[in-house]
């Protein structure tokens, strides 16, 4: 019959094992490189009021080796670094493997920030480029879902300074 220290060992042994086998099992999931989304297309929907509403189609690639499973998605949009729209869908899914999927996300749009927009364009300085930041999150996973960012510039046509 072995004895309570062999016993105590064996014990210690185990939990030291599943304790090694665990944290490699986390660093696999913690060296999962960053969802890659961007904004693919933007189309009108019928809005309330003052606000208006869009359908912002996201295509989200999954540069894993593992697919990612969601079950919803929340949207943030920034314009020239201020609030702009803000949406979610309860739309579930999944992103295989090293491949890539199209979301839609009903975004709603304030009056208030219709306007904030304006009076920015309106202070009299000449925009050509406006910038953009997308900000959100793929829910559900073991570990709370996949947050993501994209950011740039959108050219407007015909917005320069005048030719002379």
């Amino acid at each position: 019959m072995p004895s309570n220290c062999t016993r105590r060992r064996f014990v210690l042994f185990l939990a030291a094992m599943f304790t090694m086998l665990a944290l490699d099992g986390c660093a696999g999931f913690f060296n999962r490189d960053a969802m890659r989304v961007t904004v693919a297309g933007i189309e009108p929907l019928e809005g309330q009021g003052l606000e208006m509403r869009f359908a912002v189609k996201l295509r989200v690639q999954n540069p894993n080796d593992s697919p990612v499973d969601f079950d919803g998605v929340a949207l943030d949009l920034d314009l020239n670094g201020r609030a702009f729209a803000s949406g979610v869908s309860d739309q579930r899914g999944s992103v295989p493997r090293f491949g890539e999927t199209v979301l839609t996300v009903p975004v709603t749009v304030s009056a208030f920030s219709v306007a904030r927009q304006a009076f920015g364009f309106a202070s009299g300085n000449t925009v050509s480029k406006v910038s953009y930041a997308v900000r959100g999150k793929l829910a559900g996973g073991a570990f709370g879902g996949a947050r993501f960012t994209d950011s740039g510039y959108v050219d407007l046509p015909g917005m320069g300074a005048p030719a002379n």
